[in-house]
């Protein structure tokens, strides 16, 4: 697998890459990055590329502006130095939630990054629970979304007992079809709804619980957790309506402002986050590798194989 085959990690997936490289005994291959003193960055490969299948691991996280410009800066040194075939593998898609107009005058900025993209010469995309699917719409190239949920489940399981009602919950009507597909992981799930308002951006208020979590284990499911209050909400919501066991699975812990007080601070078991941004343990929170995983889809995709195959291996099935 090694020939013709070489990984980079740029500023916002470091460690992820180093852990990648690790799963696939290869070498993590080296970048000079430069920032000027007004702020431009220059970035290149250190070593040949030419003839070369590039997979390049980067997060556009935050700083998300930076990270993405640095990710267009590196493809674009890549495909000038005769790359045969990028892949970007994005663990973060970042500017995900612009994927539409929601009021007047606002841009899809999703798109606009899908272009940018392309543009910059990049070949395949690879991603982990993008926030909405219409977004592999947006471009012309092959798009992987990579699933983490089997990982989830498989902690969940480790957690609960054969006898427990569980019930997974959507913290608004955007993830259910996420719930539902995790729901279905597990024998005899069901699933429950929070009807959510946002009143702006950052902003929202959790109104109504439907679904019975009355003496039940209560699974939150959801992609992107920003500052806490959508999630927290719902947990409130649901400990009044009297689960007896609360646990939260997120796969992008973006976590502004206090978020990860709060979380420290909120009446749950467990916060369960993948590393596509780079987290630090702490009692409540558990990070979960997306590595081996990325590796294994990385190592099929090269060899073309299937993918499929690997989710069912990671559940332990």
């Amino acid at each position: 697998m090694q020939n013709h085959f070489k990984l980079f990690a740029l500023s916002g997936s470091l460690a992820l890459g180093e852990a990648i490289a690790k799963q696939l005994n290869l070498p993590l291959n080296q970048v000079e990055r430069t920032k000027f003193a007004d702020g431009e960055l220059l970035i290149k490969p250190l070593e040949t590329v030419r003839n070369h299948h590039v997979y390049i691991v980067q997060s556009t996280s935050k700083p998300a502006t930076e990270n993405l410009m640095e990710l267009l800066i590196f493809v674009d040194a890549l495909r000038r130095s005769s790359a045969k075939e990028i892949t970007v593998v994005m663990p973060y898609f970042g500017f995900a939630r612009q994927d539409r107009v929601a009021r007047s005058r606002e841009p899809i900025t999703a798109r606009l990054v899908a272009d940018l993209l392309v543009a910059a010469g990049v070949d395949h995309i690879m991603t982990v629970d993008i926030h909405t699917m219409q977004i592999q719409g947006f471009f012309k190239i092959p798009f992987d979304n990579i699933s983490p949920y089997n990982l989830f489940a498989k902690e969940i399981k480790r957690r609960i007992q054969p006898s427990d009602d569980l019930v997974i919950i959507s913290p608004d009507h955007g993830s259910v079809t996420r719930a539902r597909n995790f729901a279905e992981l597990f024998k005899n799930a069901t699933i429950g709804i929070v009807d959510k308002r946002r009143s702006r951006p950052n902003v929202a208020e959790a109104m109504h619980l439907i679904g019975d979590v009355d003496q039940k284990v209560a699974v939150l499911i959801d992609d992107i957790v920003d500052t806490g209050n959508t999630i927290l909400g719902a947990v409130n919501l649901i400990r009044q309506a009297g689960a007896k066991k609360v646990f939260i699975c997120a796969t992008h812990g973006v976590f502004s402002k206090d978020a990860l007080a709060r979380i420290e601070a909120a009446d749950i078991e467990a916060f369960f986050v993948t590393d596509t941004i780079p987290q630090q343990p702490s009692p409540k929170l558990i990070p979960i590798s997306v590595a081996p995983l990325l590796a294994k889809v990385i190592e099929h995709t090269h060899e073309g194989k299937p993918l499929s195959p690997i989710f069912d291996e990671f559940l332990g099935q």
